[in-house]
C-alpha cells in the first residue's frame, strides 16, 4: 500500500471519528441538560412498617414490590420524621417547609382552612417554568394554589371516599366518579395528565392517594388477599401502658374504639339517615362494642385486629400496583433518568403496636414516615441513609435538586448532600409538636425531641407528664425512664436542647398559650356545597 493511500485511510477514519463525536456530544450534552422532572407520590397513613423495603415482619407477608422498586433504583431514608402527626398539618408543613404553628394549619378539627395565599414549593416551581399538577387527596380545605391543574377529593369533609368519590377540578368543576375505586381513578388521572402535558416544560406532579386511610375499603381486586389464616400481632400488641399516663387515656385501641364502619359490619335494614350515622359511629366515643355475645377477651381483640389489618394491607396493595404503573410509564417514555420519584406518606400509622390504630403520637410508629427516592443522576441504587430528617425538609430539598433558590423563610433544610452520599446529619435532633384534643382520639397535646438514640416527650394539656425513652435498648417504647434518677443528667441535657429547638423554630410559647391554641375554634369554610360559590 502506498503511503498516500495509508494517509487517506487514516484521514477518512479520523473524519469518521470526528463526525461520530460531533453526533454524540450534543446528544450527551442534551441528556445532561434535560430539565429535572418531579413525581411526588404520597399515600395517606401508609406506615413504614407496611413498606417491605423497610423489612418489617408484617410487610414480608404483604410485600410492596413496586414501591420497593424506588428504593432499589435509589435510596431508602430510614430516619424521616413528621413535625405534627396528623393529615392536614403534615401536608401543610410539607408544602410550606414550615412548622404547623408558623404556617397556621396545626390541627384538623376546628382549625380552619389552609391559607393558600402563602408561599408553597409548587408556587416556586411554577414561577420557575414548571408545569404543576396535584391529583388525589388534598384535605386542606381551600382550593389548591400554585398548580396549573388540580383535581382533588372534596367529599366526606375533604377526606374523599373510596367509592363514588367526588372531585373538584381547578377549583370550579365538581365531578363524582362512579365506576372505579378511588385509587384506580387517581392512578388513571395522573397517567392521563402526564400523557397530555406540555412537553416543552419540566413538570412537578403531586400524586396523592386516599388509601390506606380509615375506613380501609379495598378495591374488589384485592379482597381475596390474606384470606388464609391470621396475620401475626406486633410484639407490644397487648401493651398495658404502665408508667405512661397519657397512653392510658386515649381512644384509639383496636379492642375498644373501632366502630362498625371500620369493621365492615352491615347495618340492619330500614334505618333512617340519623340512625345509620349513629350505628356506624358507635365506638368513636369510647364505647366498647362487640359483634356478638360469643366473642370476648383476646379472641374478640384478635378478630377486630384481623378485620382491620387485612383491609389496611389490601388498600396498600392497590396503591403498590398504581405506583408500578407510574414507574412503567416513566421507563416506557424515557423519563426515568431525569425524573425524581419520591414515595412517602403524610405521617406514620399504628398497625396494632401498643394495641392501636391511627397516628398523632410522638411514639415511633406515628412519628416516622416512609421515604423512598430515586434519581439516577445523583443517587446510587440500593442506598440507605439514617440521617435525621423532617417533613419540612422536603420542599427545600426538591427546590435544591432543581437548582432553584430556596426561600429564606422556609424552616427546613435541603438534604441533597445526604442523597449524594452519607454526609453528616442535617441536624442532631428533631422537634415535634401535636395540638389536637379531644377529637378524635383523646391524645394529649405534646411536644418533644428525638435524637439518634433518645426521645423526650412532654404531655401538657390537662396533665404535666414527661416521658424518656432509650431507643437503642427499648425500641418499642415500653419503659418510661423519666422517673429514674440515673438519667437526670441526660434529661437536663435533652431539656436544654429541646428549649433551644423551640426558640429556633419560634415555638417557645408558654404552656398556657399552647393550651389556648388547642382550645381555639376556627370555623371551616370548606364543604362540598359551597365550594363553587365562594
Amino acid at each position: 500500500m502506498k503511503p498516500n493511500s495509508l494517509y487517506s485511510i487514516f484521514s477518512i477514519t479520523g473524519l469518521f471519528l470526528l463526525s461520530l463525536c460531533a453526533c454524540n456530544s450534543p446528544n450527551e450534552k442534551q441528556q445532561e441538560n434535560k430539565p429535572l422532572n418531579i413525581i411526588y407520590i404520597m399515600a395517606d397513613d401508609h406506615a413504614y412498617q407496611a413498606v417491605s423495603a423497610y423489612g418489617s415482619e408484617i410487610s414480608k407477608l404483604a410485600p410492596t414490590p413496586n414501591i420497593d422498586r424506588i428504593a432499589k433504583e435509589g435510596a431508602r431514608m430510614d430516619a424521616v420524621y413528621c413535625t405534627n402527626s396528623i393529615c392536614g398539618p403534615s401536608r401543610s408543613s410539607i408544602l410550606t417547609g414550615k412548622f404547623s404553628h408558623v404556617n397556621g394549619f396545626y390541627k384538623n378539627v376546628d382549625g380552619g382552612d389552609f391559607n393558600g395565599e402563602q408561599l408553597t414549593f409548587p408556587k416556586v416551581f411554577q414561577k420557575n417554568g414548571y408545569q404543576t399538577a396535584v391529583i388525589g387527596k388534598w384535605h386542606l380545605g381551600t382550593t389548591p394554589t400554585g398548580f396549573d391543574y388540580s383535581k382533588v377529593l372534596i367529599n366526606w369533609g375533604g377526606q374523599g371516599t373510596y367509592f363514588n368519590p367526588q372531585f373538584c377540578i381547578n377549583g370550579n368543576d365538581t365531578v363524582t366518579e362512579t365506576k372505579l375505586h378511588s385509587t384506580k381513578i387517581i392512578e388513571n388521572d395522573c397517567l392521563d395528565w402526564l400523557s397530555n402535558r406540555d412537553t416543552t416544560k419540566p413538570f412537578l406532579l403531586l400524586y396523592q392517594f386516599k388509601a390506606p386511610h380509615r375506613p380501609w375499603e379495598p378495591d374488589e381486586e384485592f379482597k381475596s388477599l390474606f384470606t388464609d389464616g391470621d396475620l401475626p400481632h406486633p410484639v407490644n400488641f397487648n401493651d398495658d401502658y404502665n408508667g405512661r399516663e397519657a397512653a392510658k387515656k386515649q381512644w384509639m385501641e383496636i379492642e375498644n374504639h373501632m366502630n362498625r364502619r371500620d369493621l365492615k359490619i352491615d347495618p340492619p335494614e330500614g334505618l333512617s339517615r340519623y340512625e345509620l350515622n349513629e350505628y356506624y359511629s358507635y365506638g368513636n366515643q369510647g364505647e366498647f362494642w362487640t359483634p356478638n355475645d360469643t366473642l370476648n377477651g383476646a379472641a374478640l381483640k384478635n378478630w377486630k385486629y384481623q378485620r382491620y389489618i387485612k383491609d389496611y394491607l389490601r388498600c396498600v396493595a392497590g396503591v403498590d400496583k398504581a405506583v408500578g404503573k407510574m414507574l412503567d410509564y416513566l421507563e416506557e417514555n424515557n423519563l426515568s433518568e431525569n425524573t425524581v420519584v419520591i414515595y412517602t406518606s403524610d405521617q406514620g400509622f399504628y398497625l396494632g403496636e401498643h394495641g392501636w390504630f391511627d397516628k398523632r403520637w410522638m411514639y415511633e410508629e406515628s412519628l416516622k414516615m416512609p421515604f423512598l427516592v430515586s434519581y439516577p443522576k445523583i443517587i446510587k441504587p440500593k442506598s440507605t441513609n439514617s440521617n435525621l430528617l423532617l417533613n419540612i425538609d422536603f420542599a427545600p430539598t426538591l427546590l435544591d435538586l432543581a437548582g432553584i433558590d430556596i426561600p429564606k423563610d422556609m424552616q427546613g433544610q435541603s438534604f441533597v448532600p445526604q442523597l449524594k452520599s452519607n454526609f453528616d446529619d442535617v441536624r442532631d435532633a428533631v422537634y415535634y409538636h401535636y395540638y389536637e384534643y379531644p377529637k378524635w382520639h383523646m391524645v394529649q397535646p405534646h411536644y418533644g425531641i428525638r435524637t439518634s438514640r433518645y426521645k423526650l416527650i412532654h404531655f401538657y394539656y390537662d396533665m404535666d407528664e414527661w416521658e424518656l425513652y432509650d431507643l437503642e435498648t427499648d425500641p418499642n417504647e415500653m419503659n418510661n425512664l423519666y422517673g429514674n434518677s440515673n438519667y437526670n443528667p441526660l434529661i437536663k441535657k435533652l431539656k436544654k436542647r429541646l428549649k433551644k429547638l423551640q426558640r429556633q423554630y419560634n415555638d417557645d410559647m408558654t404552656l398556657e398559650e399552647m393550651r389556648q391554641m388547642t382550645d381555639m375554634v376556627v370555623e371551616r369554610i370548606y364543604n362540598e356545597e359551597n365550594l363553587n360559590t365562594r
